[in-house]
Formats: structure tokens, sequence, C-alpha cells
């Protein structure tokens, strides 16, 4: 495995202006240079020569911002890489890691997670960095509900209405394992894909090099390290 080096490649590629990128569902992705949602199934992509087209929103898996790997972000993957920003622990269900933000959606989480064999607390940290616990959230990216599911993956995991809590989270839980069995339980690797796709996690052998990406990452575990220590400093008490 040579992440680094394959970073490094892409660094000197770069282009000084970013773009957004269509993941689409067979795999297959395509630089754009902007994106709306027409209606509740289509979405218009802009082309980078000017051009446009309108597909069905179940055919797109989701939308990075972009794709420029400056020096700094191929710093902080490589820190990433060499020392892992989560916690090297189990991430399945534990009676003792509930949910570590409050909320009314707290027993649906704890059930899912036990349900799915996933950690409380990273499903509830991962519902915060994608809805703050907003379950009719609709970003402009087409994604839905409290753990943010584009229609494709809404589609893939079997849920009817992803504004459903329950639907919801279910669906979402249920992605995390397969990401975190994917990944062979590295969290820094699955909770990248949950934002940029698996398939881009493949691609880039590791976190892909996506300010986003890494934002996204660093923002979970930065959750999830504050939550143990807090538990920690009670216990010593």
């Amino acid at each position: 495995m040579r992440p680094i080096a394959v970073l490094v490649l892409f660094v000197a590629a770069a282009l000084p202006a970013s773009a957004s990128i269509a993941v689409f569902t067979d795999g297959r992705s395509m630089k754009v240079a902007s994106f709306k949602t027409v209606d509740e199934e289509t979405m218009k992509l802009t082309m980078t020569n000017g051009g446009s087209i309108q597909v069905p929103l179940a055919r797109i898996d989701r939308i990075i911002d972009d794709e420029v790997a400056t020096p700094e972000v191929v710093a902080e993957v490589k820190k990433i890489v060499e020392e892992g920003v989560f916690p090297r622990r189990s991430w399945r269900f534990n009676e003792s890691s509930g949910p570590i933000f409050k909320s009314k959606y707290d027993t649906i989480i704890v059930e899912a997670s036990r349900k799915f064999d996933v950690d409380a607390a990273l499903v509830s940290a991962v519902i915060k960095a994608e809805s703050d616990f907003n379950s009719r959230e609709l970003s402009n990216k087409g994604a839905r509900g409290l753990m943010q599911l584009m229609p494709a993956t809404a589609q893939r995991f079997g849920v009817a209405n992803s504004f459903d809590p329950i639907e919801n989270i279910y669906a979402g839980t249920r992605y995390l394992r397969w990401l975190l069995e994917t990944f062979n339980g590295n969290a820094d690797l699955a909770v990248a894909a949950y934002n940029a796709g698996e398939g881009n996690v493949w691609k880039y052998n590791g976190v892909p090099p996506f300010r986003e990406t890494v934002t996204y990452i660093n923002r979970i575990a930065r959750h999830i390290r504050k939550a143990i220590e807090t538990k920690q400093i009670a216990e010593a008490r």
C-alpha cells in the first residue's frame, strides 16, 4: 500500500480551482461545475465545458465538493494514515457506550446500534455531523433526513421514507456496519467512506484527499474523543 505516493501525483496534477464530483451508483464519476436538484427525483448537472444534463437522483451515489489535493490536505491525510484520528477500539455495540448527544432519538439509536452491532456513540456522532438531529434535513445535494441518506443509499437499504427517523437511523446504522466490515473495523476509512463513498476510498487506497472528507472525519473523531475523555474524568471522581 502506497497511498502517500499516489497522493503526491494528484497534488502535482491538481487544478487551481475546485470542481464538484458527481459519483454515480455504477461506480463512474464526473467532474461538474455545478449541480442543482430540479425536483425530488431529478438533479441537473452542469458540465465544466458549459453543457448540462438531468439525471435521476437514484443514479447519484453522492456529490463530493472537490478533488483538489492541496499540500495541506495531503499532509493531513498523511497524518491520518500514520497515526489515525479515531481511537483504536472495537466499534461494535457495547451497552456501556451510548449516544453522546442527548436527543429524542436516543432510544432509536440504541435499538438500531444493537441490531446492527455498531457503537451507539459513533452513530450519534455521525447524526450530529450530518443533520444536527434534524429529521427533515434536506441538503442541496439531495441527501435526506437524520443520517443524510442519498436516494440511492435509501433504496439500497430498503428505505421507503428517508424523513422517517426510524427508517433513516436503521438504514444509516446498517450502512455504517457494512462499511466497518468492508474496511476491517477501521473507523477512519469507514467514516471517510460514509462521506465520500467506498469507491473513493478504494480509488485512493485510503482516505481520499478531499478537504470536505478530511474535515468530516476529524469532526466526528473529535466528538468521540471528547466523549471518552469526559467519561474517564467522571469515572475517576
